[in-house]
Order: C-alpha cells, then sequence, then structure tokens
C-alpha cells in the first residue's frame, strides 16, 4: 500500500515588481507547523529559487507568524523579498484582514503593513563601516576599474563611479565564492532612482539575486549619509530589475514594493 503523501501549498510571486517576469521570484509555503529543517532545505532546493519562504501562525504572542527563509543551499537571518511576497499571499490569496502582520524571525521582528499599492516593510537598519584592508581578491574578482569605497556589514559593500560601472561588471563567480563574501556593487543612480546596485551571493548558491530587500537595510542608510536624503528611491540592476521606495527612520528602515503572482499549487511530500 502507498504511504498516504502530505500536500502543501505553494505560491510563486514576483517580488519588488508590477509584472510577471520583473522583480524577484520567491516560493511562499505557509504552514501550521514547522517540517523538520532538512525538509525544508531539501524543498527550496527542489524549488531552486533564489529564495524559499515558510511561516506558521503563532497564537497567543505578540506576533502573527513565525518566518524563516532558505536559499537553495542554507538558511538564512532576513531576505526581504520573500518577506513581501509572504505577505503578499497573507493580504491577497489567504485572506488575512488586518492592515499589519508581525512576523518573528532570526533578526527580531518584522512588521509589515498595506498602504495605498505598496506592501511596507519595517527591517533592522544596519550601518555598513569602511573595510581598511582584506578586500583585495574581492575586487579582482569583481572586475571593476575604479573603486570609491569598501564597506561591511552583513555584507561587502563596494563603490563604485557611477550607474555604467554597475551594469558593466562582469563577475568571475568562482573567485568570488571562494572569498565567501557576498557583494553589493552600488553607485548613484539615474532616471528616477537615487541609487543602485547588484547583489551577487555565490557562497550562498544564489551568484546574482535579482531583487534584495536585507541588502537594502545596509543601502539605505549608506546613501542616507551619501545624499542626505531619508527617502529614497532604489533600483537592483539584474536582468530581471526591481523597484523599491526607502525610507531611512534612524533606529529602522522602510521598504516598499508590489508583488504579482506567477504561480499557485500544491506540493506532494512523504
Amino acid at each position: 500500500m502507498n504511504k498516504r503523501m502530505k500536500e502543501l501549498p505553494i505560491f510563486q510571486v514576483d517580488a519588488f515588481a508590477s509584472e510577471r517576469f520583473k522583480g524577484n521570484p520567491a516560493a511562499v509555503i505557509p504552514l501550521q507547523e514547522w517540517l523538520p529543517d532538512h525538509l525544508m532545505q531539501q524543498i527550496a532546493l527542489e524549488n531552486n529559487l533564489s529564495e524559499t519562504v515558510f511561516f506558521v501562525p503563532t497564537p497567543n504572542t505578540d506576533t502573527d507568524f513565525h518566518i524563516r527563509w532558505f536559499t537553495p543551499l542554507v538558511e538564512i537571518n532576513l531576505c526581504g523579498h520573500a518577506t513581501l511576497a509572504a505577505a503578499f499571499v497573507l493580504y491577497h490569496h489567504l485572506n488575512y484582514e488586518r492592515e499589519a502582520i508581525v512576523f518573528k524571525s532570526q533578526s527580531g521582528l518584522l512588521k509589515v503593513h498595506r498602504k495605498d499599492d505598496l506592501i511596507w516593510m519595517d527591517f533592522p537598519r544596519w550601518q555598513p563601516e569602511r573595510m581598511q584592508d582584506g578586500y583585495e581578491n574581492i575586487i579582482a574578482a569583481l572586475g571593476v576599474k575604479e573603486v570609491l569605497g569598501v564597506y561591511r556589514h552583513r555584507d561587502v559593500i563596494v563603490e563604485v563611479v557611477d550607474e555604467k560601472t554597475v551594469l558593466d561588471c562582469k563577475p568571475d563567480f568562482t573567485a568570488l565564492k571562494k572569498t565567501g563574501a557576498n557583494v553589493i556593487v552600488t553607485a548613484p543612480g539615474t532616471g528616477g532612482a537615487d541609487f543602485v546596485s547588484r547583489f551577487l551571493g555565490p557562497a550562498v548558491g544564489v551568484d546574482e539575486d535579482p531583487v534584495t530587500g536585507s541588502a537594502h537595510a545596509q543601502l539605505i542608510p549608506f546613501w542616507h549619509e551619501k545624499l542626505g536624503r531619508a527617502s529614497l528611491q532604489a533600483r537592483q540592476l539584474s536582468s530581471r530589475g526591481g523597484d523599491l521606495a526607502c525610507i531611512d527612520q534612524s533606529t529602522r528602515v522602510m521598504m516598499g514594493g508590489q508583488c504579482v503572482l506567477f504561480l499557485r499549487g500544491v506540493i506532494m511530500i512523504d
């Protein structure tokens, strides 16, 4: 007799996008209770997207859901686009009626709310510090010639002179993976964007992430200090591209974006 299979709902959402095939796709899997860690990692590998996000209800607490994020290779402590996708699924497909959602996560409490046509996320504010040395292999792997500064918080931020340099960057991903660093290449923007960036993460199994919310937890304070403005418009220059509305609130940062549903289905597990 065949063992009964367990069915789980799955949604694939293009986050930080107003149309399909743009922004960053994330798999969203609502749960009633946690699966074993190794099984969630296997599901994320099978999905083969930059992030698979799982969440479970947290009744009788000061939060609404506990949220976790997995790349195809590892669990990570914060992911913006997958959090945005999870909130979108709750608001638009799971009949969540309140305006605000509070997620419990490895990075503390994450508050999300709707306003007009954007979903806004309240995230930790990570202030990068200038690196004095130890980044030579990273610069060599990026292949960029003119670097204005190198900074670090969770990730290494490489500031370059202009948007064209960000676009023209052709990383050696094998060499970059050996450094063990996730790298953000950034510069002032044009065409309505205050700053632009690309996120390179071969060390966590994602050579280039299309749109990266957690990177902006570092980029928002960085560019606030550079440009002297707390409200900023950001664009990530991956092949898919994505746009983020950004606000620096001194102790936290706000990121707003749109989402589009691409797929809704069921996955089968033993």
